[in-house]
């Protein structure tokens, strides 16, 4: 299939109807919670991540078929915090202009009401099948909502999103960066990832979340220090960064003023696709991840999914972009990981692509493999476990594949899967909008 018609069937899946049924959604759950994301900020962390450091049961769990509140929270960060929370903001800069950051927050702010809503859900209408909980969109599509149909279509897009968005991708960004960094082969790169991958995966959940749980912490934590040094070191331009992404997200030209129509839309469109890449809320597959967990509470899955979001974009898209912006590395004329590399340069000089390389690689590996639980529980839905095998050898094989492949294809092709995943769920969202509570 050539570019130019993934780039019209993309353009038609990701047409202003579906970022207008996004934000739309994003709104009126928003409003029905009254606006609790940003009123309530910090009794939804009282309650999530502080509440680790109180409460041992969040950490440790005694269901064997299930994985703990905070290997949960793991996993979902593992899988929103890939190459959206580097690359991917790069690229929204590059494309749509400083401004896109702007538009990146409000998909957070509005994404927050979503996954919140989505949770909430999946954990109201989640099921027991084998000992192991079965939830997820396909669980309040089918059990809440009565339509199969719409949680087939789900479960379709999502294991085909896992195999673009969740794999092919994640793994694109490892190979080009310790490519670019140390010159490993990149077909090299795709069959150390694959081994590592289908042993860890042949674990299950269990092992998937005991991986996370030990990555994402130290991972997040090293990179987002990085990233405030880079802006401390920088920090006279920070004024000046703020001004360039508000008036730039509303097209506001330099010279005189005025709005330009192109540089608005460009600037929207760009910074809402990324944001929904890097957070993933509203396509659904937070939900999918907390189905796992053993907590049976629906608005504390709900709040979980809140802070997630608040911390993959809030934080760590916002200290990126402005890592780059306040650096100024946006001169250089790079794109993607190079141009984060350069932003990081400014401060860490010639070990940055080491740093860059190694974060990038860590962050896709724990995405690649949290993103095929959301493929298995696509596929047991769709097959049964008897599709399981046959699943696992082409999400093994597409790591092999996805190693090689030209990036600006792949990055097309997930786009498209993201949003044909976002409409069913986004459907079943409004059909249970009056199950959503609060506290």
């Amino acid at each position: 299939m050539s570019e130019s018609l993934l780039e019209k069937i993309n353009n038609f899946v990701w047409s202003d109807f579906l970022l207008i049924f996004l934000l739309g959604t994003g709104l009126f759950f928003s409003i029905k919670l009254k606006f609790f994301q940003f009123f309530k900020i910090k009794y939804i962390f009282k309650n999530t991540i502080f509440l680790l450091f109180r409460d041992k049961s969040a950490v440790k769990t005694t269901d064997k078929n299930s994985i703990s509140q905070f290997q949960a929270l793991s996993t979902a960060l593992a899988a929103t915090m890939g190459t959206g929370n580097i690359a991917g903001v790069a690229t929204a800069i590059t494309i749509g202009g400083p401004g896109a950051v702007f538009w990146m927050w409000i998909s957070a702010f509005l994404g927050m009401a979503l996954v919140y809503a989505e949770n909430y859900l999946g954990t109201v209408f989640r099921r027991k099948h084998d000992g192991c909980w079965a939830g997820g969109p396909m669980a309040y599509l089918e059990n809440g909502a009565g339509k199969k149909y719409l949680a087939v279509l789900f479960a379709a897009f999502c294991a085909l999103a896992s195999l673009g968005m969740g794999n092919m991708t994640q793994v694109n960004s490892i190979s080009t960066s310790l490519n670019d960094s140390f010159g490993i082969p990149v077909k090299l790169t795709g069959i150390i990832a694959a081994v590592l991958t289908l042993i860890i995966i042949s674990g299950g959940i269990k092992r998937i979340g005991k991986a996370s749980q030990y990555l994402i912490p130290v991972l997040s934590g090293v990179y987002i220090i990085g990233a405030v040094i880079i802006i401390i070191k920088n920090s006279v331009n920070i004024p000046e960064t703020f001004r360039l992404i508000f008036t730039d997200a509303f097209g506001i030209r330099a010279a005189g003023g005025g709005i330009c129509g192109a540089i608005l839309k460009k600037s929207i469109n760009t910074g809402l696709r990324r944001g929904v890449f890097s957070n993933e809320a509203g396509l659904g597959s937070s939900a999918l991840l907390h189905s796992a967990s053993d907590n049976t509470d629906p608005h504390k899955q709900g709040l979980w999914a809140v802070s997630e979001v608040f911390i993959d974009t809030i934080i760590c898209c916002t200290l990126t972009a402005l890592a780059i912006l306040t650096s100024g590395a946006v001169s250089s004329g790079k794109d993607g990981v190079p141009l984060v590399t350069e932003a990081f340069r400014t401060v860490m000089g010639d070990f940055a692509p080491v740093f860059i390389s190694v974060s990038v690689s860590l962050f896709a590996f724990a995405t690649l493999i949290s993103w095929f639980y959301c493929g298995e529980c696509s596929v047991r839905y769709l097959f049964g476990n008897s599709g399981i095998p046959f699943y696992k050898f082409i999400f093994i094989f597409s790591v092999i594949i996805g190693a090689a492949a030209e990036l600006k294809a792949v990055w097309t092709v997930s786009d498209i899967f993201n949003g044909l995943m976002a409409i069913p769920n986004l459907a079943g969202l409004i059909i249970l909008r009056k199950n959503v509570k609060g506290e």
